[in-house]
């Protein structure tokens, strides 16, 4: 909360703008002075000095709250996925004011859930949405507005049969295009800035380890301590923005392979690896809810919810289509009996089911875009 800019805090525009002239512009870096030296940057007296201090102070101290509130609240706490049964899990869908994380093998459908719900925030409250605009940060130039276009058509046909819907749907869309650790940084500390010129109700970066991954190999000397300092400048920044101003943040993940040795595998088996989540067991707690997709078979994926402070562990079969996510089977599902740590949750990628499984017969699949 220390980082709020100082606008938001109630200091007004004009003791900003000299504030700013002195390189003071967030709460923290008022907070850090002392009355004489507030006083001599923007003339105030040393009582207006020491009011201005207590004010911004109680507006960035943690308010209280109680249970019932936020009982009473409940609506305004969640963002649906527009999947029912996922909904009915997470008693509501996404929490607001939390990360949520979708991690899963290329090809299962993460930025087209992305896309699903940047469509689904846009729409009027009555329809469910948030009725805002989207922060979309794209770190691995997966975005495609034709597809963004094509899941609003198919999902919500009556609703975007007008171009001019379509139209103010995507302008309400933002999308940046980061391609280092430091560009993603530099952004997620000005998107406050956005989130507030752009009223935007929605933050997705996809992906967090593309950049990372790139640029950090951890098998250097000094490599993964200074990986885990900018995972966490950038888990710190999307915690502060997503519970500031108490919207979703999502994100997508990758990856990895680990060894399970012996002991730890079911029944005393010899080492063997798994598939699990990339960046490792210290990012795993930065996030609230971890939502991992992989494949069932040929023809299905699944949705497993691996990590949520609410929801039971469970699986969902889904396939993608032209209106994106469409859940298999109803508000059936099951809940999943290995493996309940969600930093070591075993992921099925495709030649677990298939060897003779090629990219080309899922060429016509929209989960590869």
């Amino acid at each position: 909360m220390a980082s709020k800019k100082l606008i938001r805090a109630g200091v007004s525009l004009e003791l900003c703008e000299r504030l700013k002239r002195h390189h003071v512009e967030s709460c923290k870096d008022l907070l850090s002075l002392t009355p004489l030296e507030v006083m001599w940057m923007v003339g105030l007296n040393y009582q207006e000095a020491l009011l201005l201090l207590k004010s911004v102070s109680g507006r960035i101290a943690p308010l209280m709250t109680t249970a019932l509130e936020l009982w009473r609240r409940n609506a305004e706490l969640y963002f649906s996925t527009s999947l029912p049964a996922v909904d009915k899990l997470l008693r509501g869908g996404l929490l607001c004011g939390t990360i949520t994380e979708v991690t899963g093998p290329s090809g299962c459908g993460k930025s087209q859930l992305c896309m699903m719900l940047s469509v689904l925030a846009t729409l009027p409250k009555s329809m469910g949405g948030l009725d805002k605009a989207v922060i979309y940060i794209d770190t691995e130039s997966a975005f495609s507005a034709e597809r963004l276009v094509e899941i609003a058509r198919n999902r919500f046909p009556e609703y975007f049969s007008s171009k001019e819907r379509l139209l103010q749907m995507a302008g309400r869309v933002h999308l940046f295009r980061e391609l280092t650790c430091q560009d993603v940084l530099n952004r997620l500390e000005k998107l406050e800035e956005n989130i507030i010129s752009n009223r935007a109700g929605l933050v997705i970066l996809d992906s967090v380890a593309s950049v990372i991954r790139k640029e950090f190999d951890i098998s250097l000397p000094g490599n993964l301590w200074n990986r885990n300092i900018m995972l966490g400048q950038e888990a710190s920044t999307l915690k502060y923005l997503a519970h500031g101003f108490h919207i979703p943040v999502v994100l997508t993940n990758q990856i990895t392979t680990h060894m399970r040795h012996r002991g730890s595998a079911p029944s005393g088996e010899k080492d063997s690896e798994i598939v699990t989540a990339a960046l490792g067991n210290t990012w795993s707690h930065a996030v609230t809810t971890r939502l991992i997709v992989q494949y069932a078979d040929r023809h299905q994926k699944q949705i497993v919810i691996a990590k949520s402070p609410m929801a039971p562990f469970a699986v969902l079969n889904y396939t993608i289509q032209k209106e994106g996510i469409c859940l298999s089977g109803g508000d059936n599902q099951h809940t999943l009996c290995e493996g309940t740590d969600p930093s070591l949750q075993p992921i099925r990628v495709q030649t677990e089911f298939d060897d003779n499984l090629t990219q080309s017969s899922l060429s016509a699949d929209w989960s590869l875009l």
